[in-house]
């Protein structure tokens, strides 16, 4: 498993329990931010799309004003669009003590706001437990708030953006060069595996029945994944994706929250076996190994 080194890394002699809390407390504020791009950054992609569509064309270029911007404009309501007061953007407690709805219109505010924040505001707690305030926990952030947006725009969308998977992809790659998790030469097999083994089961899947099983999207972050984790990780991450699938598909089915006609997104289970590997891997594999008595 990880193997970590501090490179220079100098931070402030305090408790891992400080430590934490500061992380999730962070987390908290970047899952605001994270809502934004959930949210703007399929609209914008769609927009340039479109327009780059039309110059390709030779038509005229798209009349539509363009979405708004992930940074420079500021949040406001989506139904009134009116523009929100910055002690209404408080993480978290901003959404409870408007009780979901917006201050203006009253309209009802997505419980996505909240969830996002809590979760990843949890997850970047339990990364900095895991790897302390080292080079692994600050790329575990990473890791941690990148894998949460491409879940939600996945869920919301079906899209998986190349503007965050690829990123991801050599992020891992050079980590690798730090010695932080595998070695380079399991970083690039791990890229190489990820990529080709779902690539091989999509054009398997669409020559036996015609149709597309999962995106390309979803190539890109297993082989991001195994980038980071290593080839070894990469049937884990598969199987424990599809049993969460499963489970989650199944569920929303039986609830009849979701038909069983409509195809749901692979991106986002992937992404958390994912994570659960990467923070857990190794308790997970000594604990399979105990109930098949192979220890």
């Amino acid at each position: 498993m990880a193997r970590f080194h501090s490179y220079g890394l100098r931070m402030p002699d305090l408790p891992l329990t400080v430590w934490i809390v500061i992380a999730g407390v962070l987390g908290l504020i970047l899952g605001s931010f994270l809502n934004v791009v959930i949210l703007r950054l399929p609209a914008q992609l769609d927009a340039f799309w479109r327009r780059e569509a039309h110059d390709v064309l030779g038509l005229e270029a798209p009349t539509e004003s363009l979405p708004p911007g992930i940074v420079r404009e500021s949040s406001h309501c989506p139904h009134c669009k009116h523009p929100l007061a910055a002690y209404d953007n408080i993480p978290l407690f901003g959404w409870l003590l408007l009780r979901g709805r917006c201050r203006y219109c009253h309209a009802p505010i997505s419980i996505q706001y909240p969830l996002v924040e809590l979760l990843t505001g949890a997850l970047s707690a339990i990364v900095i437990w895991k790897f302390g305030p080292t080079w692994a926990g600050l790329a575990g952030l990473i890791l941690t708030w990148a894998l949460v947006t491409l879940s939600g725009i996945d869920f919301r969308t079906q899209l998986l953006p190349d503007q965050i998977t690829l990123p991801l992809l050599w992020v891992g790659l050079l980590l690798s060069l730090m010695h932080l998790f595998v070695e380079p030469p399991a970083s690039i097999l791990g890229a190489a595996i990820g990529y080709l083994s779902l690539w091989s089961v999509y054009w398997l899947f669409k020559l036996l029945t015609g149709k597309e099983g999962m995106g390309f999207g979803d190539f890109k972050l297993l082989a991001a994944l195994g980038a980071w984790m290593g080839p070894m990780a990469l049937l884990p991450v598969i199987l424990l994706s599809s049993l969460i699938g499963a489970l989650v598909g199944g569920t929303l089915i039986a609830l009849r929250k979701h038909g069983r006609e409509v195809p749901m997104p692979f991106g986002p289970f992937i992404a958390m076996a994912g994570w659960v590997w990467f923070v857990a891997g190794e308790q997970l594999w000594h604990a399979y190994l105990g109930l098949t008595g192979m220890r």
